[in-house]
């Protein structure tokens, strides 16, 4: 039996589709049998470990009637307990067939249009209190709209070789502070801000020089090269590409920086946190949600390259007593409302009681 079947239709691995293949992971290591449906060239197909079964749908864009079909055909043979989707096109293409014993659960990541989109489940997942009363506002009713954060795990500290065979392999000073960030190159990333910010640094801090790490891709890559082009910061600044697994990067890094100008939650943040880093991060939604401002991370304000600019230089003079002060905050913070075992109770939690709200 099928307690679960998890739906997500992306093509690139991001965030959400990280997060996705920690939850399955997690619940199929609890003995909760845990489908992953993917498109049939998703990079979950090799992310996902060879035990957790799959089965691949293409979920094209649009009303994709070929799809739709093969999801409810699914769901109707293998009868899973729960249905889980994830983002607008997978939650748009899952159509229950009539009298299915299944629950359809609606999880969001983003202040996604609800219209023709989100209408239809019987119940909705926000990451985010302000994700949830969206929901609520937009007639969801109160009482199926749950809020459940993310996870992530706590990473172990890697080699001191690793990471300086990795210095040297990016030709790093080895007294340089180094500044990380990561995510999808799009305007909402808020990257050319961080560009601006870092050109307003000195080259260097308390007689260290400063370099910027840059992990990620997407449609802004060509403009953001260009603008640090235009800056004068390419000698300072190093564009490490796609990373699958960033662990090295945040291992080496001394602060990351989170720039968005819209965040729901920021994944990269927990991340970040994981590795006992001290966050810098803009007050969009889902930051200001986790960080209390000196305590376990410092806000500023969004599109204020001057802000950016301030708060990294406070955080790179301060010493080491400054950001280990945050990070031990940050790392009391995801050990309290960011743990596997919490969120993963949480969802196992919420699948009993909507047994019995709706059968």
């Amino acid at each position: 039996m099928i307690d679960s079947l998890h739906i997500i239709g992306s093509r690139q691995m991001g965030g959400a589709e990280r997060f996705f293949a920690r939850l399955v992971t997690a619940l199929n290591e609890q003995e909760h049998n845990a489908v992953a449906m993917i498109r049939p060239k998703s990079p979950l197909r090799s992310v996902l470990r060879r035990e957790i079964r799959q089965t691949h749908v293409s979920m094209r864009n649009g009303w994709d009637v070929l799809s739709l079909r093969s999801i409810r055909r699914f769901i109707r043979n293998e009868r899973p307990r729960i249905v889980q989707t994830y983002m607008g096109r997978a939650t748009r293409l899952t159509r229950l067939p009539a009298n299915s014993p299944s629950i359809h659960v609606a999880r969001l990541g983003g202040y996604y249009k609800i219209k023709g989109y989100y209408e239809h489940p019987h119940a909705w997942v926000g990451n985010t209190k302000g994700l949830c009363d969206y929901l609520i506002g937009n007639g969801m009713p109160s009482g199926r709209v749950y809020c459940i954060g993310n996870f992530v795990e706590v990473h172990r500290p890697i080699a001191a070789q690793q990471l300086e065979n990795l210095r040297q392999s990016l030709t790093m000073p080895h007294d340089a502070i180094i500044l990380f960030t990561l995510g999808r190159f799009n305007y909402q990333k808020g990257y050319e801000d961080l560009l601006k910010a870092f050109s307003l640094l000195p080259h260097r801090i308390e007689s260290r020089p400063v370099r910027l790490l840059i992990a990620g891709d997407g449609p802004l890559g060509a403009a953001l090269r260009s603008e640090a082009h235009h800056l004068n910061i390419d000698d300072r600044t190093i564009w490490l590409g796609w990373q699958d697994d960033p662990s090295p990067y945040f291992e080496m890094a001394d602060i990351f920086v989170c720039s968005s100008r819209h965040e729901t939650l920021g994944n990269v943040i927990l991340e970040a946190w994981s590795h006992r880093l001290p966050v810098i991060a803009t007050d969009a939604p889902g930051p200001a949600e986790l960080i209390n401002d000196g305590e376990n991370g410092i806000l500023t304000s969004r599109r204020d390259p001057e802000d950016l600019a301030r708060a990294i230089h406070r955080l790179t003079s301060g010493g080491d007593q400054l950001r280990s002060y945050l990070a031990e905050n940050a790392m009391k913070t995801l050990l309290t409302n960011h743990t596997r075992q919490a969120i993963l109770g949480r969802y196992l939690a919420m699948y009993d009681e909507l047994e019995k709200k709706i059968f």
